[in-house]
């Protein structure tokens, strides 16, 4: 994930006309929610040598599919030393944010997957493959700037509309982080700041909690307008109901009370609970 260019696959905006921090708000707490790893492939060049398109796009949904679901746990990963986490390092007098290409597939993961797919996967994926730095530091370097840089000019632009106040706290501070370096004087790597992504800090967090409580408003909101509408079908005049249709909205109406009743409670709040809920924004509606 190095090189000119690449930063732009990092940093697409949504396509539809919601302020982007209900797209990310909703898409992160779904991820934690679900106890999904993110995961992404290179396409384009690793390194001014190799360049691989979108073959290995391809190839590792495959390789994916043929993994246990245990296999793909990154802590397992990690520990079993197929997957590396990227340092930052100085380089030529000036700071190299490589961490921010978080982890990588090393030698060990090839060795112990890429054999579902290739006879010799170390032939394909060798250390230039792995490594892009032992191509060109320099190229290397380069790439992982243009990211930063790129993350810097994405990040600034949602304090500089406001719409920062409407993102969730992780992702205040990821995004404070990825504009600033720090967020309230903390790294990515600082213990409080990850805990923020964990389920356990969600699920008993307020801002959670309002997600919820605004989930219920709505879904009161929705039934009473049902209601409304069926009262306004029983009680129009001018097109008289025939008997059994004036009966079906009758049964109608009384579940649309026994509906509202329900998720007007203090229960339903609790049944809620491990749902996505809903956004803040626009929670004027």
């Amino acid at each position: 994930t190095t090189g000119a260019g690449s930063e732009g696959a990092l940093t697409k905006g949504p396509f539809n006309g919601l302020s982007s921090t209900a797209d990310l708000n909703n898409a992160l707490v779904s991820f934690i929610l679900c106890g999904h790893d993110g995961f992404s492939t290179a396409a384009g060049y690793i390194g001014h040598k190799r360049r691989i398109d979108h073959d290995v796009s391809m190839l590792i949904p495959e390789i994916w599919s043929r993994l246990a679901v245990e296999e793909r746990n990154p802590e397992l990963l990690i520990e079993k030393g197929r997957l590396e986490k990227l340092e930052d390092f100085e380089y030529q007098g000036k700071l190299v944010m490589a961490s921010r290409l978080g982890y990588r597939i090393t030698s060990e993961f090839v060795r112990a997957y890429f054999g579902k797919i290739f006879d010799n996967p170390m032939i394909v994926f060798d250390e230039a493959m792995l490594k892009p730095e032992t191509q060109d530091m320099d190229a290397y370097v380069d790439g992982i700037n243009n990211i930063v840089e790129a993350q810097q000019g994405v990040a600034r632009a949602y304090f500089e509309d406001g719409s920062i106040e409407d993102a969730c706290p992780p992702l205040q501070a990821l995004l404070s982080i990825m504009a600033e370096g720090h967020y309230q004087g903390k790294s990515i790597d600082d213990e409080s700041i990850r805990y923020m992504f964990s389920r356990e800090y969600l699920l008993t967090s307020d801002w959670y909690a309002e997600r919820l409580k605004i989930k219920q408003a709505r879904d009161v909101a929705l039934w009473e307008t049902n209601r409304a509408c069926i009262q306004s079908k029983l009680q129009d005049t001018t097109q008289p109901l025939e008997a059994d249709r004036q009966t079906a909205l009758k049964h109608l109406l009384q579940d649309a009370e026994e509906m509202i009743e329900k998720i007007s409670s203090g229960s339903y709040i609790d049944r809620l609970q491990g749902t996505p809920g809903a956004d803040w924004i626009h929670r004027q509606a």
